[in-house]
């Protein structure tokens, strides 16, 4: 999405991890996650109870009300 569409969007107001967010630019999870500057590698995503898989973030939704959990992913030895 351009800069010029970025600003052309009002913000929205998720529960990101129980902190409530305000985002600009975020209109799918690819996007939050972009937003929130993580590499998709590194994170699984649960949105309103629901795990959606990796290669669908580009294509899911988020909108003002949204509840996000976040969960780091961490290599063990």
């Amino acid at each position: 999405m351009s800069d010029a569409a970025h600003n052309n969007l009002s913000p929205l107001t998720l529960r990101v991890n129980g902190e409530v967010k305000e985002l600009v630019a975020s209109r799918t999870l690819a996007d939050l996650i972009a937003e929130l500057d993580l590499a998709p590698s590194t994170v699984l995503l649960e949105i309103n109870g629901e795990a959606p898989p990796r290669s669908a973030w580009p294509d899911t939704p988020i909108t003002s009300g949204d509840r996000v959990e976040i969960l780091r992913v961490a290599a063990g030895g």
